[in-house]
């Protein structure tokens, strides 16, 4: 059973955008407690924001503010997908499929795989979906990590990363197992 992972130029490509979403979370922060005159110490936060809130705040203060609190709160979820992507392992076998990343483990008997649908045909690296007959996401024993990776990719789909090594042969292995593909 072959093993597909991420090859350097995937793991290269991951790590930057790892350090540019913690830039973008840093800056969002900053900017948050900033533009409202907040204390990130732990005494004096809560503090400061009950004087920000009662000294009236204007559009300039809150529109840049939620902004903020939004990139603030989608980051982390951004930064969980991009470290599922740099673990990710699959394996091929005559049974099923296997994926394997961060705590998470799914097993697939080849009858559970629907197929494969491209899910970014705009862009510069292929991206594609593995369409599954169950819920996967089922397998994964931490609720936490079960959410994340349900908001990631769903619950019946599994991506195939574009930086794998040998992608073209495990998709290939995956055509060539689908025993019965959805209609429609």
């Amino acid at each position: 059973m072959k093993t597909y992972r991420l090859s350097p130029a995937g793991r290269r490509t991951s790590i930057v955008l790892l350090v540019g979403a913690l830039l973008i979370w840093a800056f969002a922060l900053w900017s948050f407690v900033s533009t409202l005159g907040l204390s990130l110490s732990v005494s004096q936060f809560v503090p400061s924001l009950q004087a920000s809130l009662a000294s009236g705040l204007g559009v300039g203060q809150v529109v840049p503010a939620l902004l903020m609190l939004a990139m603030i709160v989608a980051t982390p979820l951004l930064i969980w997908n991009i470290l599922e992507e740099w673990s990710a392992a699959y394996a091929a076998g005559e049974d099923g499929l296997r994926f394997e990343s961060i705590g998470i483990t799914i097993a697939l008997p080849w009858s559970a795989v629907a197929g494969l649908r491209p899910a970014d045909d705009d862009g510069d690296e292929p991206l594609d979906e593995i369409m599954l007959r169950q819920d996967a996401a089922a397998q994964i024993a931490n609720p936490l990590l079960r959410f994340l990776h349900r908001q990631a990719y769903g619950a019946r789909r599994l991506p195939v990363y574009a930086g794998l090594e040998d992608r073209a042969e495990l998709l290939n292995e995956i055509r060539r197992n689908i025993t019965e593909p959805l209609n429609g």
